[in-house]
């Protein structure tokens, strides 16, 4: 029986947990190949650059979701406190409540991080960018903004590595919890 190959975007999810699980230095093409159930061959017809290049594409499709589902709401709606809101929501979501590493972030600590910085500031730039102008547009001052702003990305980040290390998935929730608070968000539910 013939097998069906998966197609592009559920290939990059299969390849992105490898590199969760193993980091970009410890995913090798066969470990990868494993994974997605293709052969070296496959693997190089899709991504012929080889493992950089399923990184940089892993990281670009993580960079989309991003874009649709966080920055654009921060940046695009007539309501800043609720495409806030709508941020950590959607932050919540794809981390799974805490129990999924962010693999850009991941990336931006391993020895590799030189090979996608450009891609990696880039995403974290536009996060902390335009939360700071949602914050600014919601009435803190451009300075207070910004430094709130990068104050709650890195809350975020080092929420998603702390629950991580101590296998505590609602330190992340209660994270995210002080940080809506912090930017003078109504505390809310849980969320």
């Amino acid at each position: 029986m013939r097998r069906i190959a998966p197609d592009r975007d559920q290939l990059l999810a299969m390849v992105a947990e490898v590199f969760r699980e193993h980091g970009y230095e410890g995913a090798s093409i066969a470990l990868i190949g494993a994974a997605t159930g293709l052969g070296k061959g496959s693997l190089y017809h899709f991504f012929p650059g080889g493992k950089e290049e399923m990184a940089g594409a892993v990281i670009a499709h993580i960079d989309g979701w991003f874009e649709d589902n966080v920055f654009a709401p921060l940046r695009d709606g007539t309501d800043p406190r609720a495409g806030i809101e709508h941020m950590f929501e959607a932050t919540d979501s794809y981390f799974r409540s805490g129990r999924r590493v962010c693999l850009i972030g991941a990336f931006a600590l391993e020895e590799s991080r030189d090979l996608f910085a450009s891609q990696i500031r880039n995403y974290f730039g536009r996060w902390v960018g335009h939360l700071a102008d949602a914050l600014a547009r919601d009435g803190h001052g451009t300075t207070e903004a910004a430094e709130l702003a990068e104050e709650a990305v890195a809350a975020i980040q080092g929420a998603l590595t702390l629950a991580r290390a101590v296998d505590d998935a609602g330190m992340f929730s209660r994270a995210l919890r002080r940080t809506r608070m912090r930017l003078g968000l109504t505390a809310g539910d849980d969320i």
